[in-house]
C-alpha cells in the first residue's frame, strides 16, 4: 500500500505533443506542480521513452515515488530513428490511435494501491483529443499552448483567413509574388501583421491541408479546457493574451518556465531530464575560454531541416564574418543527410568556431561570452534569449515561428531576420552588425530590459508566480 501521506496528493497527468519544444515545456510546468505537492505520471510516446532512455541513460525514466513516467503509442510504424517524427504524420496518427490507450492508463492509474486516483489532466494545446479523456473522467483539464501567446493568436485566425479569402492560396507563385506582404489591420492584438508574418501552415494551395485544418480545431478546442496555460509573462505579451481570453477568460501566463525552475527544492526532481539528444557539455569549457560578448551561438532547434546548399551558406557566411561561433547541427538537419562541411571549412574556422550535435541551451545563452544568437525563433529559445537578454537573428523554420520571428525584430526589437534563401553575404553581415555593428547596441538594451522584467514576472509576488499559485488553487485544487 502507498503511504498515507502518497494516497492523499493531488494526482496531475501531463502529457506533451511528441516533439523536444513541446516535452521540455511541459517537464518545467510538471516539476512545479510537484513543487506544490502533487504526484506526477509524466506521459510520453513508446518511440520518445525509448529516446529518453538513449541520451539520459537506462535508469533515467525510473522516476521518484512521487514523479513517475508511463507511456503510450503514436500509432506511427516503429522506428529507431533519433530524429523528431513527422509532424504532420504524428497529427494524423495521434487522435486515432492514442485516445484509448490514454484513457486505459488512467483506468489503470486510477486503480492503483499506492497512488491517489488522478485529478486533473495538463494536456499540451495541439493534442486537444486528450480533453474527451479529461471530460470521460470528469477532470478538471489544463490546456498548456507550448507557442507564444503571439502565435497563438495567429492561429485562432486561420478560420477567419479561410472565411474573408486570404488562404489557401491561389497558387504556389503566391508565397514569392509578394502577396504574403498582404498588411491585415482587423486582428486585435496584432498591429499590422503581414500574410508571411502567420504560422507557416498559411502557405498552402489546399484547402484540406493537414496541418491547416489541424491546428484551426485545435484553436477551437480551447473553450473546453478548465484553464489554459501560456509560457510567457504578462509584460511581454500582456497584448496578445488579452484577445485570446474571448476564447477562455481562464488564461494563465506563468513563464518563462526555466526561470520559474528557480524555486524546485527537490534535488532528484531536479535531475530528472527531457532532452532526447546527449548533450554536449565541453562547449561550456570551449566558451570559457572566449572573450565577453564575442560568440555568436547558432542552433536551429529539434525540427528544422535545412538543404545542403543552405548549410553551405550559412557555413561560409559565420565563417567569412571572422567572428567566434558555436554552431548546433543536430545529425538529422539536412534532410535524411549527415551534414558534413568540407575540410576547407574546417580549416577556415579552427579556433574560432566549435561544431557539435546537440548542447545544454539555456546553460550556452547564460554564457558571459555569447553575443548574439542565430535561432530558427521556436518559442523556447526566443524566451531562453530574452532571459538571457541576448539579441537574435532570426531564420524561421515553420508554424508559428514566422510570428515570434516579426515580435522579436519589429514588436520588441531585439533582433534582425535573415531571409529564407540565405545567401552567404547576409549571413556575414548580420552576424558582424549583431557583434559588432551600431544596431547590436539597441538590441541588446532592448534584451536586457525584457530580461529584467522576465526575472521580474518569475520572483516571488511576481505575475507569473502569483499566476501559477492561483492556476493551483482556483482551478486543479478546486473540490
Amino acid at each position: 500500500m502507498g503511504s498515507i501521506v502518497e494516497m492523499e496528493k493531488p494526482h496531475a497527468i501531463c502529457i506533451p505533443f511528441p516533439a523536444q519544444g513541446h516535452v521540455n515545456p511541459m517537464m518545467k510546468f510538471a516539476k512545479l506542480l510537484h513543487l506544490k505537492g502533487f504526484h506526477v505520471s509524466f506521459v510520453n510516446t513508446h518511440f520518445n521513452h525509448k529516446r529518453l532512455l538513449r541520451s539520459q541513460g537506462p535508469s533515467a525514466l525510473d522516476g521518484l515515488p512521487d514523479f513517475r513516467f508511463y507511456s503510450i503509442p503514436d500509432g506511427l510504424p516503429p522506428s529507431d530513428a533519433d530524429s523528431t517524427q513527422s509532424i504532420p504524420d504524428l497529427c494524423e496518427s495521434l487522435p486515432k490511435h492514442s485516445l484509448e490507450p490514454f484513457c486505459e492508463l488512467i483506468t489503470r492509474l486510477n486503480g492503483a494501491s499506492d497512488v491517489a486516483p488522478v485529478s486533473c489532466i495538463v494536456l499540451d494545446g495541439v493534442i486537444s483529443f486528450t480533453l474527451k479523456a479529461a471530460e470521460k473522467f470528469g477532470l478538471p483539464s489544463v490546456v498548456f499552448w507550448t507557442t507564444s501567446a503571439c502565435g497563438l493568436l495567429a492561429y485562432s485566425h486561420y478560420r477567419n483567413l479561410v472565411q474573408r479569402g486570404y488562404i489557401p492560396l491561389k497558387d504556389m507563385s503566391y508565397v514569392t509574388n509578394g502577396y504574403l506582404e498582404t498588411s491585415l489591420d482587423w486582428i486585435p492584438g496584432m498591429n499590422n501583421i503581414r500574410l508571411r508574418d502567420f504560422p507557416s501552415f498559411v502557405r498552402t494551395t489546399d484547402k484540406n491541408d493537414i496541418m491547416l485544418n489541424y491546428l484551426m480545431n485545435e484553436v477551437e478546442a480551447l473553450p473546453r479546457g478548465s484553464a489554459v496555460v501560456l509560457n510567457t509573462f504578462d509584460a511581454l505579451e500582456h497584448d496578445s493574451v488579452k484577445p485570446l481570453n474571448a476564447l477562455n477568460p481562464r488564461i494563465f501566463t506563468v513563464g518563462p518556465l526555466h526561470l520559474m525552475e528557480q524555486h524546485l527544492q527537490d534535488e532528484g526532481v531536479k535531475q530528472v531530464g527531457s532532452n532526447l539528444w546527449k548533450q554536449d557539455v565541453s562547449c561550456i569549457h570551449w566558451l570559457d575560454t572566449k572573450d565577453d560578448g564575442s560568440v555568436v551561438f547558432v542552433n536551429f532547434g529539434s525540427i528544422a531541416v535545412m538543404t545542403k546548399e543552405q548549410l553551405i551558406e550559412f557555413g561560409w557566411g559565420l565563417a567569412n564574418s571572422n567572428k567566434d561561433f558555436l554552431w548546433i547541427t543536430r545529425p538529422d538537419i539536412v534532410g535524411g543527410n549527415e551534414a558534413v562541411m568540407l575540410p576547407e571549412f574546417q580549416d577556415e574556422i579552427k579556433g574560432r568556431g566549435m561544431i557539435t550535435s546537440w548542447c545544454p541551451q539555456e546553460q550556452v545563452l547564460k554564457h558571459p561570452a555569447i553575443g548574439g544568437f542565430l535561432t530558427h525563433s521556436g518559442w523556447n529559445s526566443t524566451l531562453e534569449s530574452i532571459s538571457s537578454g541576448v539579441p537574435v537573428l532570426c531564420w524561421p523554420y515553420f508554424a508559428e515561428q514566422q510570428t515570434n520571428c516579426r515580435y522579436s525584430c519589429v514588436e520588441w526589437g531585439i533582433g534582425m531576420e535573415i531571409d529564407a534563401n540565405v545567401k552567404r553575404e547576409e549571413v556575414e553581415a548580420q552576424v558582424w552588425e549583431i557583434i559588432d555593428g551600431t544596431k547590436r547596441k539597441m538590441m541588446k538594451s532592448k534584451a536586457l530590459e525584457l530580461k529584467k522584467k522576465a526575472k521580474n514576472a518569475v520572483t516571488i509576488g511576481g505575475s507569473s508566480y502569483l499566476n501559477f499559485d492561483k492556476l493551483v488553487t482556483e482551478i486543479l485544487l478546486k473540490k
